[in-house]
């Protein structure tokens, strides 16, 4: 089993659910923080990419602050190989798959009841001093030229308000970056049925 750290609209549970293609029940997810990371929009899309904070530091006029240059997101645990493939070609070829350090921020919960605004917490972070023991886990980093990056931050709140409906619900058919992941599924479905024929 594989734990990830998402940050970005697979934060949502049910577009996590989606991708997955299943309900979440084999899944715990749980608030966490990725530190000296920096989460941007990304012109002319709905979600974000990370980079390390060496490498989006010239893109602020100013040194950032440590809420400003860590990353909260989800830290899901029990993902199958299966779950990680269609993970992959979901986030494609602008991330590239790496371990990082993740620190949780609150207790586990299963996935299949997690609502969105249980996701990610709004206290302010910890102190280094107070952070719970690293986990090394997966997540998926921008490896995308960084011109395609915007120096403002992007946030998970204002997804929420703006362009969620495209992703869940009725708003999300024909959504193009699901297109992948689902032309693979149905693929596998022929291939299947035709060799169990």
């Amino acid at each position: 089993m594989v734990s990830a750290f998402f940050y970005g609209t697979l934060m949502h549970p049910k577009i996590l659910k989606r991708v997955v293609g299943n309900d979440g029940s084999c899944l715990q997810i749980r608030p966490a923080l990725l530190l000296d990371y920096t989460r941007h929009k990304i012109k002319g899309a709905d979600y974000p990419g990370i980079v390390h904070y060496s490498q989006s530091q010239a893109m602020f006029s100013r040194d950032l602050k440590l809420e400003e240059r860590s990353v909260r997101g989800s830290l899901v645990v029990g993902l199958s190989d299966e779950h990680i493939r269609l993970l992959d070609i979901f986030e494609g070829d602008e991330y590239r798959r790496e371990l990082v350090l993740v620190h949780p921020l609150g207790p586990s919960a299963a996935l299949d009841g997690t609502e969105v605004n249980g996701v990610v917490p709004q206290a302010p972070i910890p102190t280094p001093d107070e952070l719970q023991t690293p986990l090394e886990v997966t997540t998926y980093v921008w490896c995308g030229p960084l011109s395609e990056l915007e120096p403002k931050l992007w946030t998970f709140e204002e997804f929420i308000e703006e362009n969620a409906w495209k992703w869940v619900g009725a708003g999300s058919r024909g959504n193009q970056d699901y297109a992948n992941v689902d032309g693979q599924r149905a693929t596998e479905e022929i291939i299947v049925v035709r060799a169990e024929a």
